[in-house]
């Protein structure tokens, strides 16, 4: 079938033998394989095609993985500074120059509201604009879905401005004065810097997020990871297993070429740094004392990363420029307990705690005791039913640009393969 009648039969059917949910890079992915295989298939998108990169992101985010990663189906980074991170004009170029390569039959602004399981077989799936079956699901939303911010946010006062890390754009769009940031993941660490640099007064509750070098002993530590089959690494093989799953991403950025995210280092700026954020009491906010524990913590996986590619250095005689130690460049002296809003000047919050996933759509029981798909590598107890685009799905990269080929490629052969059970179901019966 042509683009034009692929098209035209999108527009017109109802049935298909593959619905994808999700028009992201997981979506777009997997319909260039079923695309391969002449597969009939749908996208659904509640929003536009790689949505979340346009509307999504702060003004200066960049990657934090260097751009030769970027190797989706058929579509592998083909700039020239493959070491360099992208920024967020050329991530959105990219990908658009990814959407045109794929050319998907895919219907936008169009919300799935529910799939549920036929007793025929199949799938029948209720859309904003209509209903459709199909065959298969494959539900590659991802699963940031829902914004966390704590119900401690209705006690601030209204006069403080409150957003969420999805919502940042850059500092001259929030209100003169100070600011907090709570979390410091990749979005909170990143957004403080972000702040930071432009002159703000940033107050940080510091969490447990881990960090890592941005370049050791001559290459980005990526280079290095990539090189020790780190990247290659299934979930049911690391030591953690499917708790890494819940681990928080290592702190650091490939802003101005890439470097270090050093939160000791702000401090010694002016940057004012507490432990976890506890509550919100008589309009002060009272912290735990563990921002030396955080700070310890996160310097402690730092050295261990930087320890294992000593360890590949050597093994594989490896010149190499020397190796080093992370010494803190700066210490709490004493541990701020409680920060008055008011007081402290405070105009606006950041909140970069991340987001929790809502597969309440989802009426089919494949769900563990959290929430959470049960899945082997996107694939569920339900005959037909597939997650793609997950973090940690199969390897460190299933949620990235590094590893969606893969797993792609992988859900499309067991979507050939049920089809064909499906097939010789159907002749039998």
């Amino acid at each position: 079938m042509n683009t034009s009648q692929q098209a035209i039969s999108s527009a017109t059917k109802s049935h298909f033998s593959v619905i994808i949910v999700g028009g992201g890079q997981a979506g777009l992915s997997l319909s260039y394989y079923l695309q391969q295989s002449d597969t009939d298939h749908l996208v659904i998108e509640k929003h536009s095609a790689a949505h979340a990169w346009r509307t999504q992101r702060w003004d200066t985010f960049c990657l934090v993985t260097p751009n030769w990663q970027c190797n989706l189906p058929g579509y592998p980074y083909r700039g020239d500074d493959p070491h360099g991170f992208m920024v967020k004009a050329q991530i959105i170029e990219f990908l658009d120059g990814f959407i045109k390569h794929v050319n998907p039959p895919i219907k936008e602004g169009v919300e799935v509201r529910q799939v549920k399981a036929r007793p025929q077989g199949g799938f029948s799936v209720s859309t904003s604009s209509g209903e459709y079956s199909a065959d298969q699901v494959v539900v590659a939303s991802g699963g940031y879905h829902i914004p966390i911010i704590p119900r401690m946010a209705e006690r601030i006062p209204a006069s403080i401005k409150q957003i969420h890390s999805e919502q940042y754009r850059n500092p001259a769009a929030l209100p003169e004065g100070n600011v907090l940031v709570v979390g410091s993941g990749q979005s909170g660490a990143q957004i403080a810097e972000d702040l930071h640099l432009a002159g703000k007064k940033v107050f940080l509750a510091v969490g447990d997020a881990p960090r890592c070098a941005r370049f050791y002993r001559g290459r980005d530590v990526v280079d290095w990871l990539a090189d020790m089959n780190y990247y290659d690494l299934p979930v049911d093989q690391h030591p953690l297993r499917e708790g890494v799953r819940d681990n928080t991403n290592h702190y650091v950025t490939g802003r101005d070429g890439g470097r270090d995210i050093d939160l000791r280092k702000f401090a010694s700026e002016g940057m004012a740094l507490f432990g976890y954020l506890n509550d919100l009491k008589d309009g002060k906010l009272q912290f735990s004392g563990n921002l030396a524990e955080m700070l310890d913590q996160a310097d402690a996986v730092y050295n261990r990363i930087n320890l294992s590619i000593d360890k590949y250095i050597a093994e594989n005689n490896i010149e190499a420029p020397p190796s080093s130690t992370y010494e803190p460049v700066w210490k709490p002296e004493t541990e701020n307990l409680e920060l008055d809003l008011i007081a402290a000047g405070i105009t606006s919050i950041v909140w970069c705690i991340g987001f929790r996933p809502d597969f309440s759509w989802i009426e089919p029981p494949i769900f563990n005791g959290r929430g959470y798909p049960a899945h082997s590598r996107g694939v569920t107890s339900q005959t037909g039913l597939y997650f793609l685009g997950l973090p940690w799905l199969y390897t460190w990269g299933s949620g990235r640009f590094s590893g969606i080929d893969r797993d792609a490629k992988y859900i499309s052969e067991m979507i050939a393969s049920t089809k064909s059970v499906i097939a010789t179901n159907q002749i039998a019966a």
